[in-house]
């Protein structure tokens, strides 16, 4: 598996699980743009990954802004021509407490940026994409997107969004040689998570409980939702597109020697489940 000489474009790349596909993606050499919100943290990561033979660009951007991501798309293509992968990572875990206490518009906000920042990334890069026959879109999925989230309502709603965005994308970029995977990864110690410390009983008893012996434990290493994008966005993810893949539950590794019935199920994706799905006569 190599990225060698592939463009990666990382939203939310200065800090988290973004950090890590962008020195994941630099170890592999790829040439990689990445953009954040707080100068400080460009700066700082900017300074960590410049080094002999690497090429590497960072860029402010606010992927809620249209202008802000127009902006982001057009600075890469200036300087390096293409886009040959995307991961879409920027995220917010938005308001924490029941749904119904939830200022709207922060919940709003949410939205902006989880689901309609990766909408409006893909919007601007797909034609780029498109033009080059080929590509690779890696969309950061997570709690909630598969099961119900008490108290992050908003976050849980916009992953969801994620992930059938996903598998709907996927579909129409196939005849475009484009692979498009949602990923999920992990309980990976964040600065979300510090919002959950911080939010107290708002988070919900067991869900408060959770983080703190988590985070206790060290959570999982941003290593290994890396690498499953780095997976993805070589020639090793050629075949796998319209997946809801979990960086920690599912052997992704092995997904080679399954590829055909991959490729012909829906295996890793969002259905909805019929009595007939548990064994019941009814319908």
């Amino acid at each position: 598996m190599t990225l060698e000489d592939r463009v990666a474009l990382v939203t939310g790349g200065s800090h988290g699980i973004g950090k890590a596909v962008v020195a994941r993606f630099l170890a592999e050499g790829a040439r990689v743009a990445f953009c954040g919100r707080r100068e400080s943290d460009l700066e700082t990561a900017a300074a960590e990954f410049t080094r002999p033979g690497s090429e590497v660009l960072a860029l402010a951007a606010d992927v809620s802004r249209h202008a802000d991501v127009a902006r982001l798309v057009g600075a890469v293509l200036d300087r390096f021509g293409r886009i040959d992968v995307l991961v879409n990572n920027a995220g917010v875990y938005g308001p924490i407490g029941p749904a119904w206490e939830n200022d709207s518009a922060e919940w709003q906000r949410t939205i902006e940026i989880n689901l309609l920042g990766t909408f409006r990334v893909c919007h601007e890069v797909v034609p780029a994409m498109i033009r080059a026959k080929c590509g690779k879109i890696v969309n950061m999925s997570g709690g909630g997107a598969a099961t119900p989230f008490p108290r992050f309502t908003a976050y849980a709603v916009s992953k969801a969004a994620v992930v059938r965005f996903t598998e709907t994308l996927a579909l129409e970029l196939a005849p475009h040689n484009i692979q498009v995977n949602a990923v999920a990864p992990g309980f990976v110690a964040t600065r979300l998570h510090q919002e959950t410390l911080a939010a107290g009983e708002r988070a919900g008893a067991d869900y408060f409980k959770k983080t703190q012996e988590q985070v206790a434990q060290g959570a999982v290493d941003p290593a290994i939702p890396a690498a499953l994008v780095a997976y993805l966005a070589a020639d090793t993810g050629d075949r796998i597109t319209g997946k809801f893949i979990s960086a920690v539950w599912d052997r992704w590794a092995e997904f080679g020697e399954h590829l055909d019935e991959m490729t012909k199920t829906d295996v890793y994706t969002l259905r909805r489940i019929v009595p007939a799905d548990r064994g019941m006569g009814w319908k």
